[in-house]
C-alpha cells in the first residue's frame, strides 16, 4: 500500500494487464480485490493474452491474503512469471505451499527466491526459508539460515525460531538467551508466554528475576494495563519483593498501572508507598503527581508540586524537571519577573540540562513580555553564545532583531539583523517574519531562495526498474520495500538527487522526500539549489488538490502545506492516533466531514486514498480559514483542535502575531504552527508568479462564534 505512484507516467508505452480499478481495490484492501484479480485473470487466460503470469502473481498473492493457501497455490503454478518478478513468484508461491502444509515444498521455493532475490526481498525469504526447514523438521539445515536471518532482523518471530533450532542442535545458552529476549523484550506477543512456558521447562527451570518481571510490566503498560499488574502479583507471590527499596520500586509501577485502568485512589495509596523509598524512587513518585496536576491544567497545583520536587530532589533528574516546570507554568501564568527570576536559576544549577537553551529563551521571552528589550537581548545574545548550533538559533536571532526594533533602534541597525536571519534560516517561520519587518521598515527584503525549485527530466535509476515492475503488477507493498532499501543505499548527495527527481516523475512525491531530508539538506537550505527544493516543496498530487481547492474556495498553497507537515507527502502514514493519509484524518472525524458533505461515511482503509484524503481534509481547511480567518490560527485548530485555537486567541488575541504563537502553550502546536505558515508563504513565493506577493497578515483576528467545532 506504500508505493502509490501509478499515475500515467510510469506506464508510458506499456499496456497493463491489471485495470485501474482493480489496482485501486489492492492498494486500498478493498474486500473486493481478489475477487477483480481472478476476473481479470480468468479473461486474460481465455483471450490468450501475454499479462497472464503477472495478473496469476497478483490474483494468487491476494487470495493467500484473504486466507486460501491451497486455492493460491494453485493460481500460482498456472502461469510463469515475468522475468523480473521469478522472485517474487517463488516467494509467494512459498508462502502458500507452506501454510497448504507443504513445508519442504515451501522450503524448495525460498531456496529459489534467493538465487534471484533483491536485498529486501532476500531478507524475507531468508527469514521463511528457516521457518519452513524447522516446520519441515531439518532443524540443522535450519540452524545456520535462522541464525543469519535473526541476526539481519531480531524480530520475535525469528528469535523464537531460532531458540528452537539452537535447542535442537544443542546450543542450551543460546536458546535460553532467545527465549529470554522474546519474553522481555516483546511480552505483549503471543510469543512471550510461550517461551516464558519453555524457560520454565527447562533443566534446570529459568525464572525470572524482580527487574525482569518490572521489565515485562512496563512493557504492558501501554496496552494492557491488566496484564502488568499481574505480572506484579507474579513477582510478590514468588517472593521477590522484598525490602523497602523494591517494595517502593513495585509502589511506583502499580501506581502507573492503577492510573492506566482509572483506579485513581488505589493508585495514590501506591504512590504513598513510593514516595517513602529512596530519594531516586521517591523522586520518580513525586514526579508522577506532578505531571498529573500538569496535565489536569490546575497550573497552580502543579507549580507548588514541580517548586516542591526542585526543593527536595535536586540532584535528582526529577529534581532538574520540576525547576523548568515550575519556571515555565509561571511564565504561563503571567508572573513574568518570577519566570525570569526562575529561569535564570536554573540555568546556573542545571548547567548540564539538555533543557538549557530553552530555558534561556523562555528567560528571553519573559522580558519580552516585561518590554525588557535590553534583557531579553542580552539573554538571546547568552543563548546564541552558548549554544550557535541549537535549532533555536533562528528565534533567537529574530527576536534580537524586534527587541532592537521595539527598543527603538534604526532601520539601517535593524534591517540588516533582519535579513541575516532571512539568509541565515531562508525557510523559516522566522525568515517569513524578518520579511515582514522589512517591509514594515520600507526596505526590500532579499529573496529567501534566488530560485524556485525546478524538476529535472532524467534517465529513471536502473535500481527503480524492479520497483515499477511490482507497482505494474498491484504489490504496491514489495514496491516499497524495494524503494526504501534502495535509498537506504545511496551514498551522498551525488546519487540521491537524481534518485530523487526519478521517484517525483514517478508520483512518489513522499519517498522522494525521504531522499531529500536524508541526503539534499544542505543543497536545498544552504546551497539553495533549486533541483534539491524540488523534494523539498512538491506540488503533490495537484490535479486533486487543486479541484479541490477550487471548489472550497480555499487557497491550494495551504493544502500543500498542512500535508507537508502532517504526512510528508505519505499516503500510507497511519499515526499511534489512528490518523490517516496525506492530510491525517482519524476515522471518527472523517465520518462527521462526510456527513457535513451528505456522503457516505467512509471505511477506515479508504482514507488512505489521496483523493478521498485531500477532499476531506480541504473541506476542513476550507472551515477552519472561515471560521479563523488567519492560516496561523486555522493551523493551530487543525492541530490542537478549534476549542483550543478558541481559547488561546481569546487569552492572547491582543498580542502581535509573532509574540501570539511563541505564547501557544502545546509545543508540539507551537512548531507545527511556525512549520506550516513558513511553508505556505514559501510555496506562494515558489509558484505564485503573477500578482502581487502574498504577504503575512500579523495582527491576530478573533474568530467566529460560529463555525466548525470538531
Amino acid at each position: 500500500m506504500s508505493w502509490t505512484g501509478w499515475v500515467a507516467g510510469w506506464v508510458t508505452g506499456v499496456a497493463l494487464g491489471q485495470s485501474p480499478a482493480t489496482l485501486e481495490a489492492v492498494r486500498l484492501h478493498r474486500s473486493d480485490a481478489a475477487a477483480l484479480a481472478r476476473a481479470e485473470l480468468t479473461a486474460c487466460e481465455q483471450a490468450k493474452c501475454p499479462d497472464a503470469g503477472r495478473l496469476g502473481l497478483l490474483a494468487g498473492t491476494l487470495v493467500l491474503s484473504d486466507g486460501d493457501a491451497a486455492q493460491a497455490r494453485d493460481l500460482l503454478t498456472r502461469h510463469a512469471p515475468p522475468a523480473p518478478l521469478e522472485a517474487f513468484h517463488a516467494f509467494y508461491l512459498g508462502q502458500a505451499r507452506f501454510y497448504a502444509g507443504d513445508p519442504n515444498g515451501a522450503a524448495k521455493d525460498f531456496e529459489r527466491a534467493l538465487e534471484k532475490a533483491s536485498p529486501a526481498l532476500a531478507v524475507r525469504a531468508r527469514a521463511r526459508l528457516g521457518e519452513s526447514l524447522l516446520d519441515a523438521h531439518r532443524p540443522r539445515d535450519a540452524a545456520p539460515v535462522l541464525e543469519s536471518a535473526a541476526a539481519a532482523q531480531p524480530t520475535p518471530e525469528l528469535l523464537f525460531q531460532r531458540a528452537q533450532a539452537r535447542a535442537a542442535t544443542g546450543n542450551a545458552a543460546g536458546q535460553r538467551a532467545d527465549l529470554k529476549t522474546v519474553a522481555l523484550r516483546f511480552p505483549t506477543h503471543p510469543y512471550a508466554d510461550e517461551a516464558l512456558e519453555q524457560l520454565a521447562a527447562l533443566k534446570p527451570a529459568v525464572k525470572l528475576t524482580l527487574p525482569e518481571h518490572l521489565q515485562r510490566a512496563r512493557g504492558f503498560l501501554s496496552d494492557d494495563a491488566a496484564r502488568a499488574e499481574a505480572e506484579l502479583v507474579t513477582a510478590e507471590k514468588r517472593g521477590l519483593v522484598k525490602g523497602a527499596p523494591a517494595q517502593a520500586q513495585v509502589a511506583l509501577l502499580r501506581a502507573q498501572v492503577l492510573f492506566a485502568r482509572g483506579k485513581r485512589e488505589e493508585a495514590e495509596k501506591a504512590l504513598a508507598v513510593a514516595r517513602k523509598g529512596p530519594p531516586a524512587i521517591a523522586a520518580e513518585a513525586a514526579l508522577v503527581v506532578a505531571r498529573r496536576a500538569l496535565r489536569s491544567d490546575d497550573n497552580e497545583k502543579a507549580r507548588k508540586l514541580m517548586a516542591a520536587l526542585d526543593k527536595a530532589y535536586p540532584s535528582q533528574a526529577a529534581g532538574e524537571e520540576g525547576a523548568f516546570f515550575a519556571a515555565w507554568l509561571d511564565l504561563q501564568g503571567g508572573r513574568f519577573e518570577d519566570a525570569a527570576k526562575s529561569f535564570a536559576d536554573y540555568e546556573k544549577r542545571y548547567k548540564g540540562s539538555r533543557r538549557r537553551d530553552e530555558a534561556m529563551w523562555f528567560r528571553a521571552l519573559s522580558h519580552i513580555r516585561l518590554e525588557q528589550h535590553a534583557k531579553a537581548r542580552q539573554a538571546l545574545d547568552d543563548l546564541v553564545t552558548a549554544y550557535p548550533k541549537t535549532s533555536l538559533a533562528p528565534q533567537a536571532r529574530y527576536w534580537m532583531a524586534r527587541t532592537e526594533e521595539l527598543g527603538g533602534g534604526k532601520p539601517a541597525t535593524v534591517g540588516p539583523a533582519y535579513e541575516a536571519v532571512i539568509s541565515a534560516a531562508p525557510a523559516s517561520f522566522y525568515a517569513l517574519l524578518a520579511t515582514e519587518r522589512l517591509h514594515e521598515l520600507g526596505r526590500t527584503p532579499p529573496a529567501a531562495f534566488p530560485q524556485p525549485p525546478k524538476q529535472l527530466t532524467l534517465p529513471r535509476p536502473p535500481e527503480l526498474e524492479l520497483a515499477v515492475a511490482l507497482t505494474r503488477a498491484g504489490l504496491f507493498r514489495d514496491a516499497a520495500d524495494e524503494v526504501q532499501s534502495r535509498v537506504s543505499g545511496l551514498r551522498g548527495p551525488d546519487q540521491a538527487l537524481p534518485f530523487a527527481h526519478a521517484l517525483l516523475q514517478l508520483g512518489e512525491f513522499g519517498h522522494a522526500h525521504v531522499v531529500a531530508a536524508r541526503y539534499l539538506w544542505g543543497r536545498a537550505f544552504g546551497a539553495k539549489a533549486p533541483d534539491a527544493l524540488a523534494a523539498f516543496y512538491p506540488r503533490a498530487f495537484a490535479q486533486a488538490v487543486e479541484t479541490e481547492a477550487t471548489r472550497q474556495a480555499l487557497d491550494p498553497f495551504l493544502v500543500w502545506a498542512i500535508m507537508r507537515r502532517e504526512s510528508a507527502f505519505r499516503p500510507e502514514v497511519m499515526s499511534a492516533a489512528d490518523a490517516r493519509g496525506l492530510m491525517q484524518i482519524i476515522p471518527p472525524t472523517a465520518t462527521e466531514i462526510a456527513q457535513k458533505m451528505a456522503e457516505p461515511a467512509p471505511a477506515p482503509a479508504d482514507l488512505f486514498a489521496p483523493e478521498r484524503n485531500i477532499r476531506y481534509g480541504a473541506w476542513y481547511l476550507a472551515q477552519l480559514m472561515k471560521r479563523f480567518a488567519h492560516p496561523a490560527l486555522a493551523a493551530a485548530a487543525y492541530n490542537a483542535g478549534p476549542k483550543a485555537a478558541v481559547r488561546w486567541t481569546q487569552e492572547r488575541g491582543g498580542m502581535p502575531l509573532d509574540l501570539f504563537v511563541e505564547s501557544i502553550p502545546y509545543r508540539e502546536t507551537r512548531g507545527y504552527v511556525k512549520q506550516v505558515v513558513a511553508d505556505l508563504y514559501l510555496y506562494h513565493r515558489f509558484y505564485e508568479k503573477d500578482g502581487p506577493q502574498a504577504r503575512l497578515a500579523l495582527t491576530v483576528p478573533a474568530p467566529s462564534t460560529d463555525g466548525v467545532s470538531f
